[in-house]
């Protein structure tokens, strides 16, 4: 238990002062974040040479936090995330308080409640989203275990939780959009 503290501590410290962290989600190994600092999320798309215009994932630990950082979250978002079988994200309309560079173009952000452990206390913890996005280069394979991450990654990082590194991962989320206007998509099933 002692090594979830100190993982927790020292991950938290790195988003505090804006660095980027690798670590494990209900998904995939992420690289993360503090959703709100407009140059960690620079460092993001910087380490995964990625362009600002393919959005990015962030994490929340809870409802409570969904709403504090999207102005109007449908009532069937509610509906979807509950009934759910695997980790969904949703992209929702008009996000709030989170760094400009982390908003696509149609003024819309991808969320998630993270369901692990790990990820949603550090979220509850750090009281604001997390950054989240596969811990790979862009256009490359995402990798399915620790052992896969390339050292280009692992070096670009300013911390690696070291939690779950034998955990084959899940898949990546199923994403769907919902808009303000009542249109629900599904974009990665």
């Amino acid at each position: 238990m002692e090594d979830i503290k100190t993982e927790m501590q020292n991950a938290l410290a790195t988003l505090k002062r804006g660095g980027l962290i690798l670590y494990p989600t209900d998904t995939v190994w992420g690289i993360g974040c503090d959703a709100t600092n407009a140059e960690a999320v620079e460092k993001v798309y910087a380490l995964k040479k990625r362009k600002e215009s393919q959005a990015l994932i962030c994490l929340v630990s809870d409802y409570k936090m969904l709403n504090q950082f999207v102005e109007d979250v449908p009532e069937v978002a509610y509906d979807i995330l509950k009934f759910a079988r695997k980790p969904t994200t949703i992209i929702y309309d008009d996000p709030i308080r989170v760094a400009e560079n982390l908003i696509a173009a149609d003024n819309s952000l991808a969320i998630r409640v993270s369901k692990d452990k790990f990820s949603n206390d550090l979220a509850k913890r750090f009281r604001k989203p997390i950054v989240s996005t596969s811990a790979n280069i862009s256009g490359e394979k995402t990798p399915e275990s620790f052992a896969e991450i390339s050292p280009e990654i692992l070096e670009g990082v300013d911390y690696v939780v070291n939690l779950q590194k034998n955990k084959k991962s899940a898949k990546p989320s199923a994403i769907i959009k919902l808009s303000n206007d009542g249109k629900v998509k599904v974009i990665r099933k």
